[in-house]
Protein backbone atom coordinates (compact mmCIF):
# COMPACT_ATOMS: atom_id res chain seq x y z
CA UNK A 1 0.00 0.00 0.00
CA UNK A 2 2.96 2.57 0.87
CA UNK A 3 3.97 2.68 -2.69
CA UNK A 4 0.01 3.23 -3.87
CA UNK A 5 0.12 6.14 -1.44
CA UNK A 6 3.62 7.46 -2.38
CA UNK A 7 1.75 7.69 -6.31
CA UNK A 8 -0.80 10.16 -4.96
CA UNK A 9 0.03 13.74 -5.63
CA UNK A 10 0.18 16.27 -2.38
CA UNK A 11 -1.84 19.12 -1.96
CA UNK A 12 -3.42 21.55 -0.23
CA UNK A 13 -7.18 21.31 0.02
CA UNK A 14 -9.93 24.20 -1.44
CA UNK A 15 -13.29 23.76 -0.20
CA UNK A 16 -14.29 27.29 -0.96
CA UNK A 17 -17.20 27.03 -3.81
CA UNK A 18 -17.94 23.93 -3.00
CA UNK A 19 -21.52 22.60 -3.26
CA UNK A 20 -23.40 19.41 -3.20
CA UNK A 21 -25.28 19.95 -6.41
CA UNK A 22 -22.12 20.03 -8.26
CA UNK A 23 -22.31 16.46 -8.15
CA UNK A 24 -25.81 15.64 -10.18
CA UNK A 25 -25.90 12.68 -8.52
CA UNK A 26 -28.57 9.83 -8.56
CA UNK A 27 -28.81 8.97 -12.03
CA UNK A 28 -30.40 6.66 -14.56
CA UNK A 29 -27.82 4.27 -13.48
CA UNK A 30 -26.19 1.59 -15.93
CA UNK A 31 -29.82 0.45 -17.52
CA UNK A 32 -31.93 3.06 -17.72
CA UNK A 33 -35.13 1.27 -18.53
CA UNK A 34 -34.90 -1.07 -15.76
CA UNK A 35 -36.47 1.91 -13.54
CA UNK A 36 -33.01 2.01 -10.96
CA UNK A 37 -31.24 4.47 -10.17
CA UNK A 38 -27.82 4.26 -9.64
CA UNK A 39 -28.53 4.64 -5.82
CA UNK A 40 -30.83 1.71 -6.22
CA UNK A 41 -28.53 -0.31 -8.56
CA UNK A 42 -25.90 -0.27 -6.38
CA UNK A 43 -28.25 -1.18 -3.45
CA UNK A 44 -29.22 -4.42 -5.20
CA UNK A 45 -25.30 -5.29 -6.68
CA UNK A 46 -24.53 -5.42 -3.09
CA UNK A 47 -27.36 -7.46 -1.24
CA UNK A 48 -25.69 -10.76 -0.14
CA UNK A 49 -29.13 -12.06 0.06
CA UNK A 50 -31.21 -10.61 -3.12
CA UNK A 51 -34.63 -8.37 -2.39
CA UNK A 52 -37.65 -8.31 -4.17
CA UNK A 53 -37.48 -5.77 -6.77
CA UNK A 54 -41.37 -4.17 -7.53
CA UNK A 55 -42.39 -1.44 -10.28
CA UNK A 56 -40.42 1.68 -10.49
CA UNK A 57 -37.53 -0.49 -8.61
CA UNK A 58 -39.27 -0.15 -5.06
CA UNK A 59 -37.07 -2.51 -2.66
CA UNK A 60 -38.74 -5.12 -0.12
CA UNK A 61 -36.77 -7.61 1.79
CA UNK A 62 -33.04 -8.30 1.10
CA UNK A 63 -30.04 -7.84 3.76
CA UNK A 64 -26.68 -6.35 2.75
CA UNK A 65 -23.53 -6.01 5.64
CA UNK A 66 -23.04 -3.12 6.17
CA UNK A 67 -18.85 -2.51 5.63
CA UNK A 68 -18.69 0.52 8.32
CA UNK A 69 -19.99 -0.99 10.74
CA UNK A 70 -20.45 -4.49 10.63
CA UNK A 71 -24.15 -4.51 10.96
CA UNK A 72 -26.36 -6.59 8.92
CA UNK A 73 -29.17 -4.24 7.57
CA UNK A 74 -32.60 -6.05 6.45
CA UNK A 75 -34.21 -2.69 5.17
CA UNK A 76 -33.06 -0.99 2.02
CA UNK A 77 -34.37 2.16 3.46
CA UNK A 78 -32.21 1.68 5.91
CA UNK A 79 -29.11 1.90 3.76
CA UNK A 80 -27.51 4.94 2.36
CA UNK A 81 -24.79 4.27 -1.10
CA UNK A 82 -21.93 6.02 0.48
CA UNK A 83 -19.49 7.85 -2.37
CA UNK A 84 -16.01 6.60 -0.79
CA UNK A 85 -14.39 9.32 -0.92
CA UNK A 86 -17.23 12.08 -0.06
CA UNK A 87 -18.20 14.56 -2.57
CA UNK A 88 -16.98 17.58 -0.68
CA UNK A 89 -13.88 15.96 -0.51
CA UNK A 90 -13.75 15.23 -4.12
CA UNK A 91 -14.30 19.31 -4.49
CA UNK A 92 -10.92 19.54 -2.44
CA UNK A 93 -9.19 17.22 -3.95
CA UNK A 94 -10.14 17.94 -7.70
CA UNK A 95 -6.17 19.24 -9.14
CA UNK A 96 -7.67 21.26 -11.56
CA UNK A 97 -11.72 22.21 -11.45
CA UNK A 98 -13.58 19.25 -13.24
CA UNK A 99 -16.47 20.21 -15.69
CA UNK A 100 -19.78 19.22 -14.91
CA UNK A 101 -19.38 16.16 -16.76
CA UNK A 102 -16.60 14.38 -14.47
CA UNK A 103 -18.35 15.35 -11.17
CA UNK A 104 -21.74 13.44 -12.54
CA UNK A 105 -19.77 10.59 -13.56
CA UNK A 106 -17.94 10.38 -10.04
CA UNK A 107 -20.81 10.95 -8.12
CA UNK A 108 -22.55 7.61 -10.31
CA UNK A 109 -18.81 5.75 -11.00
CA UNK A 110 -20.24 2.03 -11.29
CA UNK A 111 -17.33 0.90 -13.55
CA UNK A 112 -15.30 0.63 -9.85
CA UNK A 113 -17.14 -1.44 -7.39
CA UNK A 114 -15.16 0.96 -4.79
CA UNK A 115 -16.60 4.19 -5.64
CA UNK A 116 -19.58 4.29 -4.29
CA UNK A 117 -20.91 1.53 -1.31
CA UNK A 118 -24.18 0.55 0.64
CA UNK A 119 -23.55 1.26 4.18
CA UNK A 120 -25.78 1.52 7.35
CA UNK A 121 -27.25 5.25 7.38
CA UNK A 122 -26.12 5.53 10.54
CA UNK A 123 -22.83 4.80 10.23
CA UNK A 124 -22.20 7.11 6.71
CA UNK A 125 -23.72 10.08 8.26
CA UNK A 126 -20.65 9.52 11.09
CA UNK A 127 -17.95 9.45 8.24
CA UNK A 128 -20.36 12.78 6.56
CA UNK A 129 -17.14 13.89 4.53
CA UNK A 130 -14.32 13.06 6.58
CA UNK A 131 -11.20 12.02 5.45
CA UNK A 132 -9.42 9.02 7.15
CA UNK A 133 -6.91 11.28 9.23
CA UNK A 134 -10.80 12.66 10.86
CA UNK A 135 -12.86 9.11 10.35
CA UNK A 136 -12.11 5.12 10.26
CA UNK A 137 -14.89 2.25 10.46
CA UNK A 138 -16.61 1.29 13.50
CA UNK A 139 -15.54 -2.06 12.10
CA UNK A 140 -11.55 -2.34 12.93
CA UNK A 141 -11.24 -5.12 10.84
CA UNK A 142 -12.38 -3.49 7.53
CA UNK A 143 -9.44 -0.75 8.31
CA UNK A 144 -7.31 -1.92 5.99
CA UNK A 145 -9.52 -2.58 3.63
CA UNK A 146 -10.53 0.62 3.76
CA UNK A 147 -7.63 2.79 3.42
CA UNK A 148 -6.93 0.49 0.39
CA UNK A 149 -9.82 1.52 -0.97
CA UNK A 150 -9.84 5.24 -0.07
CA UNK A 151 -6.13 5.20 -1.97
CA UNK A 152 -7.66 3.35 -5.00
CA UNK A 153 -10.47 5.60 -5.71
CA UNK A 154 -7.97 8.80 -5.55
CA UNK A 155 -5.84 7.31 -7.97
CA UNK A 156 -8.79 6.14 -9.86
CA UNK A 157 -9.73 9.72 -10.26
CA UNK A 158 -6.35 11.50 -10.19
CA UNK A 159 -7.09 12.72 -6.87
CA UNK A 160 -4.95 14.72 -4.46
CA UNK A 161 -4.39 14.31 -0.65
CA UNK A 162 -3.38 16.97 1.84
CA UNK A 163 -0.42 15.92 4.03
CA UNK A 164 -2.61 15.42 7.13
CA UNK A 165 -4.54 12.85 5.01
CA UNK A 166 -1.52 11.02 3.65
CA UNK A 167 0.37 10.73 7.16
CA UNK A 168 -3.14 9.31 8.39
CA UNK A 169 -2.98 7.01 5.51
CA UNK A 170 0.57 6.16 5.92
CA UNK A 171 0.11 4.91 9.49
CA UNK A 172 -3.07 3.40 8.48
CA UNK A 173 -0.53 1.19 5.95
CA UNK A 174 2.15 -0.24 8.45
CA UNK A 175 -1.02 -2.41 9.77
CA UNK A 176 -1.95 -3.38 6.38
CA UNK A 177 1.31 -5.57 4.91
CA UNK A 178 -0.98 -7.94 3.02
CA UNK A 179 -2.85 -5.31 1.58
CA UNK A 180 -3.25 -4.56 -2.55
CA UNK A 181 -4.63 -1.29 -3.53
CA UNK A 182 -6.20 -1.75 -7.09
CA UNK A 183 -7.33 0.63 -9.49
CA UNK A 184 -8.25 1.42 -13.11
CA UNK A 185 -8.25 4.98 -14.23
CA UNK A 186 -11.35 6.65 -14.73
CA UNK A 187 -12.44 7.54 -18.17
Amino acid sequence: MFDAIDRLPVAEEHRDGYKRDLYKHWNRGLLPSDGCDTRREVILAEAVEAPTVAAGCKLSGGAWRSAYDGLVVTDAGKLDVDHFVPLAEVYDSEQTPWSPERREAYANDQGSADTLIAVSAASNRSKSDKDPAEWMPTDGTYHCTYAATWVGTKLRWNLAVDDTERQALLGTAEDCADTTVTYEPAP
